[in-house]
């Protein structure tokens, strides 16, 4: 008996009742990271500019199982009000991409382990259920954030 294959790519979208710039202007700078983090592993200490470009890199604090540590991460795709995307030494990337649709901006966040050389190991972990469960509490604290203008 088989299992059914993993995912390498984990998407969830909501929508925020906002403008796309609204939206990016707070992904893009990554001391505001901590304050959407779903996951529970983003912690305040970052380091890096206050706006996120192509090729920009950006430290931050992690605790992940009672472990803190720092790790880097460098921005793998910008476009300015539509997508960025960042990933670590390991590859794997978080994206999120912007649209405009009534009502404000759809914004989707994936969990892309199709760059990372280790994807065949990763996708035999719980990493990629972790990972969507973080991204279903990431979304809608990105919402209120942006929403409450906070």
């Amino acid at each position: 008996m088989s299992s059914a294959p993993r995912p390498l790519r984990i998407s969830r979208d909501i929508v925020i009742a906002a403008p796309p710039s609204a939206v990016f202007s707070v992904l893009a700078n990554p001391h505001r990271h901590a304050d959407f983090d779903g996951s529970g592993t983003v912690r305040n200490m970052i380091t890096g500019p206050d706006r996120l470009s192509m090729d920009a890199t950006f430290r931050a604090a992690m605790k992940l199982f009672g472990v803190r540590y720092r790790i880097l991460n460098t921005v793998v795709e910008f476009e300015a009000d539509r997508r960025i995307a960042w990933c670590h030494p390991g590859k794997h990337r978080w994206r999120y991409e912007l649209d405009e649709v009534d009502g404000g901006t759809r914004v989707t966040e994936t969990f892309d382990l199709t760059t990372s050389p280790i994807r065949g190991l990763l996708v035999r972990t719980p990493w990629p259920r972790r990972n969507a469960e973080g991204i279903e509490k990431t979304l809608p604290r990105l919402k209120t954030l942006v929403e409450k203008g906070v």
